[in-house]
């Protein structure tokens, strides 16, 4: 338990205060932070990078020395036919070189006349001359190895680009639901006051009956919106908290008292600057996980069919070792190599229709080809995405300066029937009709703020920079 609230208090930690010490405040920039440090999804992509180290390390265990011992002894009817053992050490080199070493120990009466009797040492090398020379399945295995932890990095990014979106419209959804409760909580306070005066009004005789009922409809009216806004920011909050863990990869419900910090973004909507459409696709081809990937991906089948290529050479090994008396083959073996003291063996073969290195080399370059297509497939509509939400961008940018000075003159209309109303010239219910409009109009201004900033990130997400 104190685990938890400790780990409780370093998520609350992270909420700035403003205004009073009981104003809890939850911006942008710190939900993207927690969200990247602790969410599951985004410790599952870290995860990623783990596994695709593991994969490095089995892949370099075709390189490990390799040591082998063998043993066999015959007696038959009271002959002693042979006894041999040999221990052997081999070592595979990145070149496709494999040195060896080893020891003999052959005695019997019974014994192959092509081995020697006693005690003999070997240092050795196997070297493949056609197939297998440049390239062979231990290293094409640990190249794709690399290659793949690098594109782990990019997998890594794009999971947390996407966890990222749904996240920040979240939050953006969140801020619109306060803003609207705050819209309508002022309301209810106006018209509080306004109901007040006019029962004022009516005591004194200056006000009908009715106007009374006028205002009190109003009020409640303002009333029940709110309650109704109240419970939809408590939902948004709800749908946010998804996305807020703690360290202890717990689920942290956000607290009814934290309200969204980015409010002056709002305001400052329309005299931001857009983003220029040239450069961003510029960014989204060099930075879009989803297209990086596909750079991995080649670079993973040419290493495949540089060994697919292999296929179509002849087998030609070369395995030279040279021999000494005894255990200590330096002391022993002397001389020029191929002139005492040495054992060699020359392999060769290949297949006479090389039927299969073909269709397998043909396969290779096929895949290559198709990867190349999806490749410049997906440029086209990642591209495409990056251009629609720009001009969703512009278009909304445009109907927020419609938006805020259509707001002005409802408010400005508002404001007028109102004087009209304190000097007689006007009614009540004309006074709520022009504030149900100004009212609507500033809701609808809120939306559409809410719709550009989440379009902003939408079009970071599309572009692949959301994570950056």
């Amino acid at each position: 338990m104190i685990r938890y609230l400790v780990t409780v208090y370093l998520v609350m930690a992270s909420f700035s205060l403003s205004g009073q010490d009981s104003v809890k405040t939850l911006s942008a920039s710190q939900v993207m932070q927690l969200v990247k440090q602790y969410h599951p999804v985004a410790k599952q992509a870290a995860i990623l990078i783990e596994k695709a180290k593991a994969d490095i390390t089995i892949a370099r265990g075709g390189f490990d020395p390799l040591f082998y011992n063998s043993n066999a002894q015959k007696t038959f009817d009271g002959t002693d036919y042979y006894q041999y053992n040999r221990p052997e050490l081999s070592v595979p080199t990145w070149f496709g070189i494999e040195v060896v070493a080893g020891l003999e120990n052959l005695s019997g009466s019974r014994t192959d006349p092509t081995e020697t009797i006693g005690e003999t040492s070997y240092f050795g090398v196997s070297v493949p001359l056609a197939k297998n020379l440049l390239i062979d399945k231990r290293r094409a295995v640990l190249q794709t190895a690399k290659i793949f932890r690098q594109a782990s990095e990019v997998e890594r990014k794009n999971i947390i680009n996407n966890l990222l979106l749904d996240a920040m419209k979240s939050y953006w959804y969140w801020m619109q639901h306060y803003q609207v409760y705050k819209i309508l909580n002022d309301a209810v306070q106006i018209n509080e006051k306004r109901f007040e005066l006019v029962k004022t009004g009516f005591r004194l005789g200056d006000r009908p009956a009715i106007d009374t009922t006028e205002a009190l409809t109003q009020l409640q009216n303002f009333q029940v919106m709110r309650e109704n806004a109240w419970m939809q920011f408590q939902n948004a909050g709800l749908e946010l908290s998804v996305f807020l863990w703690t360290t202890d990869d717990k689920s942290f419900v956000l607290p009814a008292d934290v309200v969204p910090a980015d409010e002056d973004k709002l305001l400052t909507i329309t005299s931001a600057d857009l983003p220029v459409l040239n450069e961003l696709l510029e960014a989204t081809v060099k930075n879009h996980p989803e297209l990086l990937m596909y750079n991995f991906k080649l670079d993973a089948l040419n290493v495949e069919k540089k060994l697919k290529f292999q296929q179509l050479l002849p087998t030609l090994n070369f395995r030279y070792n040279q021999l000494g008396k005894g255990y200590d083959v330096l002391k022993t073996a002397t001389g020029p190599l191929f002139e005492n003291n040495y054992q060699y063996g020359l392999s060769f073969g290949i297949p006479l229709r090389l039927s299969e290195g073909r269709g397998e080399y043909r396969k290779a370059k096929l895949k290559i080809a198709e990867t190349k297509l999806d490749q410049n497939l997906k440029q086209l509509q990642v591209q495409t995405k990056v251009k629609s939400y720009f001009n969703e961008l512009v278009a909304l940018k445009n109907q927020l300066a419609v938006q805020e000075k259509a707001y002005r003159n409802y408010l400005a209309l508002q404001r007028a029937e109102e004087t009209r109303f304190q000097v007689g010239e006007s009614s009540l219910f004309l006074v709520n009709t022009r504030e149900n409009k100004a009212l609507e109009a500033l809701q609808k201004l809120q939306g559409l703020r809410t719709k550009y900033l989440v379009t902003v990130n939408a079009l970071q997400w599309a572009a692949g920079l959301l994570v950056n």
